[in-house]
């Protein structure tokens, strides 16, 4: 083989990493100056990366993204849009593929080894009882998901199962299923949190106090869901746990104090960011990301850890994300190109024949659709996206909070269940089982959480 076929590879990855950091860098710059040439420069770039990338996926993401860019072409030829629309449409998701350049650094300092190691004897010591585990485990996975995303994943994976946990291994994996999708209610860092949002043009902040009490329910409907299966994990080892344990039980330590700083200083830095600072959320996410971090690092004088994390952001993390950057560029196509159609102003007359308020109707209808159409393999993006994007807020008499509410929400609830979210497809590597079998256990949970996110919009009244 010769040098330049060795070579030739190599070359590649470099360009389409360039492709990824030079579209966030144009959409920055589009942001904060708003100059038209941008925009365009912009829609160009998604095509080129999605040309780049579309070659590379496999399976259900392939078809998908396939998909999803040919009726995405079909409509607007049929609209007979012209091309400032198609670049417009083709520009729809890039707030998500900028956050996936910038979020991922807020992980770093969260794994600082010092703070792993004081997890884990945290982890070992202080959780005993099976449904403080099955809750803990859960909490952590939220809380770490947040920061570091799908990586929370085999963090918290390789903590909980550090010994070994009989008749826990299908709760625990749904504890941590849920565990990442509280994460997605609340966190600024996800996509979920930046398509509604920018969408919507509502403020995190706002949303925070909501999603923080959604994310509530959601631990406390979890419990209730698999409560019988934590007493029959109980009683199928009782007798056994004392000839586990060691004769001498370890000194009790705390949570890891400067890792429970970081986590809510890096929260609140976010949050009074966009107080004050007169920028969109997803601009300000990126400042905080690409700033907070590193100084976190210099303070604690952990820089290695920063510039392997840095390293390995750069050469594994991005590259690892091709997937998901492809087929969200190309549902944002897709929804934009659909918004073409003007569906959204027919939505209302669709649900007035049905005797109940309209509010109540539209929201039942958007978690079910949500709901099926994740059980069936479509990412909930794409609805959530039609639905941001399609739906006038006003014409189904809701605020554009209660909306966002909905969306996040009806996210969160179905990501449990999609056959092709990125936890559930994690967790049958790491369990190494087929994917089915982390989805389906998870219905119950999220019919139940529908039920509640209906219960709950109707008693916040935003």
């Amino acid at each position: 083989m010769t040098v330049s076929k060795i070579a030739a590879p190599a070359v590649k990855t470099v360009f389409e990493r360039t492709i990824i950091f030079v579209l966030a860098a144009v959409f920055i710059a589009q942001q904060l100056t708003h100059w038209g040439p941008l925009a365009v420069l912009q829609g160009i770039l998604v095509f080129i990366a999605i040309a780049l990338l579309l070659p590379q996926l496999k399976g259900m993401t392939l078809w998908l993204s396939v998909s999803f860019m040919a009726v995405g072409v079909i409509l607007l030829s049929v609209q007979k849009a012209d091309a400032g629309y198609w670049l417009e449409a083709a520009g729809t998701n890039v707030t998500l593929v900028t956050l996936f350049v910038f979020a991922p650094l807020f992980g770093i300092p969260v794994r600082i080894p010092a703070y792993l190691e004081a997890l884990n004897r945290f982890y070992e010591t202080q959780v005993r009882s099976r449904s403080v585990l099955f809750v803990g485990t859960q909490l952590l996975t939220q809380i770490m998901g947040v920061f570091l995303n799908v990586g929370s994943i085999p963090v918290v994976y390789h903590i909980v199962f550090a010994k070994p946990q009989r008749g826990m291994t299908l709760l625990l994996a749904n504890a941590l299923n849920r565990g990442f999708a509280g994460a997605i209610l609340w966190s600024p860092y996800f996509a979920a949190m930046a398509v509604v949002v920018s969408t919507l043009s509502v403020n995190w902040s706002t949303l925070l106090p909501y999603m923080l009490g959604l994310s509530f329910i959601s631990i406390v409907v979890s419990l209730a869901v698999d409560v019988k299966g934590l007493r029959h994990s109980a009683e199928d080892v009782k007798g056994q746990v004392q000839s586990e344990e060691p004769p001498a039980v370890k000194r009790k330590t705390s949570f890891p104090a400067g890792l429970g700083l970081y986590l809510l200083s890096a929260v609140v830095v976010v949050l009074v960011l966009e107080r004050f600072v007169e920028l969109p959320m997803v601009l300000i996410t990126c400042m905080a990301a690409a700033m907070f971090p590193l100084i976190w690092c210099l303070a604690k004088g952990t820089m290695a850890t920063y510039r392997k994390g840095l390293e390995n952001h750069v050469t594994v993390t991005l590259p690892a994300l091709k997937k998901e950057m492809t087929l969200f560029l190309a549902a944002g196509f897709f929804s934009g190109s659909f918004g073409a159609t003007g569906f959204g102003a027919i939505i209302p007359g669709l649900l007035e024949p049905i005797p109940l308020p309209i509010s109540i109707t539209f929201s039942i209808v958007t978690i079910v659709l949500i709901m099926v159409t994740s059980m069936a393999g479509l990412h909930p993006i794409v609805p959530v996206t039609i639905f941001a994007a399609g739906i006038d807020p006003a014409a189904v008499h809701i605020t554009p909070e209660y909306l966002a509410v909905l969306l996040l929400g009806s996210w969160g609830l179905s990501n449990t269940i999609s056959p092709v979210s990125a936890v559930n497809n994690l967790l049958a590597g790491l369990y190494k089982k087929p994917v089915y079998d982390f989805a389906v256990p998870n219905y119950k949970f999220a019919a139940c959480m529908a039920v509640m996110l209906l219960l709950y919009l109707i008693v916040i009244r935003i």
